[in-house]
């Protein structure tokens, strides 16, 4: 026996099968078990949870969606129990993000091209009718609180905050930090859509209003003026220390993945660290439910329909 011609052709042997090995990796095809986007109570995150959901359905993935609370969504992305979460919020949940990732099973899978602020205001026509002088500096509000009163205020001024879930105590830990707790109250909206009524109702009547709104959002076209508050610094907030008389951070609009969704779906996972979406695009996916009326479903297929040129190289 030629012992030579052995060894080679077993050392040719074992460089196919690295060489296959290589190539299978390579070209892996995505797992058919099913993508769970996680969906929450504001409009602009559902939209885009099937909106991203038909890119991934595209691709020829499957997908599966699930309500979960906004800010424990997070560990339950940690235990693998849901794959993403594409719009994650520094100022609201930044900490329970960054929690999960010291964890362990949470891996950050890029920004969005958006900035983002989410903090208090007032519709534009509060301050093109001078209904408060000297808004949007929060000091004006000192003399101001009657503008804001509601049959449910008490003869206070009324804060409008979104439900206790998305911020806990902060705007009422605020009130009382600027001194202003004498005058106003913080009442807590059921959802999303209770803010768009209100807000709907006190146009309507040409009355003054101020709630809670986030930037990039639907109301951005017809414009709503966030209050300057005093600046944010890094341990002003009560959690962090400090005695909570500071406004809202500028911040940034990240995704969150489990740590196997790269290895279990490689091309899915690869459009998900290439997609983004700027501040007039997740206004458009937000307008389409809260001013058009449409569903969550339907405007996700219309704006991928009207959309192609967005998505499609994400998947490329």
């Amino acid at each position: 026996m030629n012992f030579s011609k052995l060894r080679n052709k077993m050392m040719a042997g074992a460089i196919a099968l690295v060489f296959a090995s290589i190539g299978t990796q390579a070209w892996a095809k995505d797992s058919s078990k099913p993508i769970v986007i996680p969906t929450h109570n504001w409009s602009s995150q559902v939209v885009m949870a099937y909106v991203i959901g038909g890119i991934f359905e595209s691709m020829g993935n499957n997908v599966e969606y699930k309500p979960a609370d906004s800010q424990a969504v997070y560990e339950a992305i940690r235990l693998g129990d849901i794959t993403i979460s594409h719009e994650v919020w520094q100022s609201t949940f930044g900490k329970s993000f960054y929690n999960a990732m010291a964890k362990g099973g949470v891996i950050d899978a890029g920004t969005h091209a958006a900035p983002t602020l989410e903090e208090m205001g007032v519709p534009q026509y509060v301050i093109d009718d001078n209904l408060c002088p000297g808004l949007p500096n929060w000091e004006a509000l000192k003399n101001c609180k009657d503008v804001f009163s509601t049959a449910d205020s008490g003869g206070k001024g009324r804060w409008l905050e979104g439900p206790q879930s998305w911020h806990g105590d902060l705007m009422p830990v605020r009130v009382k930090a600027l001194g202003l707790e004498d005058d106003y109250v913080v009442k807590f909206a059921g959802g999303a859509d209770a803010i768009w009524a209100e807000l709907a109702s006190a146009k309507k009547e040409g009355c003054g209003i101020i709630t809670f709104n986030w930037t990039p959002n639907f109301t951005d076209a017809e414009g709503f003026v966030f209050i300057k508050f005093p600046g944010y610094t890094d341990g002003c907030r009560v959690v962090d220390g400090g005695d909570g008389a500071c406004g809202s951070p500028n911040g940034w609009l990240k995704k969150a993945a489990n740590y196997k969704f790269p290895k279990t779906h490689p091309a899915a996972y690869t459009a998900f660290s290439k997609l983004s979406f700027t501040t007039a695009q997740i206004g458009q996916m937000a307008a389409l439910v809260d001013v058009d009326k449409m569903s969550h479903q339907d405007a996700a297929k219309k704006w991928l329909a009207d959309n192609k040129d967005v998505w499609m190289p994400f998947t490329q």
